[in-house]
């Protein structure tokens, strides 16, 4: 139990620290000069410290807008790198992302943002994850019912869909789910 936990626990941090490696280092650079620039602008140009009743004040406007905006320089880097890897264009989302206020571009990006996108192990063809078979070189990349032809899981005995017995298909071995008589 504990192996288990622990093997579970690595596989969803290293799946988030990938995509932390996936911010460049100049938005990471970017970020903190921000941060210090927006220190230096709310401690000494525009609240100075003749008012010591002011500090903590100044010490919570400075860092939340310091965060604001080095979050947004983060963000800027991980979606400049996101869009590399999922195919579309990078000029264009970066545009959408600086260009309309208070976040709202990266939120349509999320939103709009196409999946990621893998590769045929036969041919190497750029696929969807929806993708049951390759169309270029009909490579079966998923378990499908052999009547109906839609979608099945791996585990699956009959079919959802139309109760065809799966085992009768003669999926290829890879695709086949272990069973307590092989």
């Amino acid at each position: 139990m504990t192996q288990w936990w622990t093997a579970s626990q690595n596989e969803a941090d290293s799946a988030g620290d990938d995509e932390l490696r996936m911010i460049p280092r100049w938005s990471i650079v970017l970020a903190i000069v921000l941060f210090v620039a927006i220190q230096y602008l709310f401690h000494s140009v525009m609240m100075p410290h003749h008012h010591r009743e002011m500090l903590p004040m100044r010490v919570i406007v400075g860092y939340t807008w310091g965060a604001l905006f080095a979050s947004y320089a983060l963000l800027l880097g991980y979606v400049s790198r996101d869009v590399k890897r999922r195919g579309m264009s990078a000029a264009l989302w970066m545009l959408v992302c600086v260009v309309l206020p208070g976040g709202i571009g990266a939120v349509v990006y999320f939103m709009l943002r196409q999946p990621i996108l893998s590769r045929c192990p036969n041919c190497s063809t750029s696929l969807a994850a929806s993708y049951n078979f390759c169309p270029q070189c009909q490579f079966q990349l998923a378990p499908v019912c052999g009547c109906c032809h839609r979608g099945v899981k791996i585990t699956d005995i009959f079919c959802t869909q139309c109760g065809h017995d799966l085992a009768k298909d003669g999926a290829p071995s890879r695709l086949r789910a272990y069973s307590d008589s092989e």
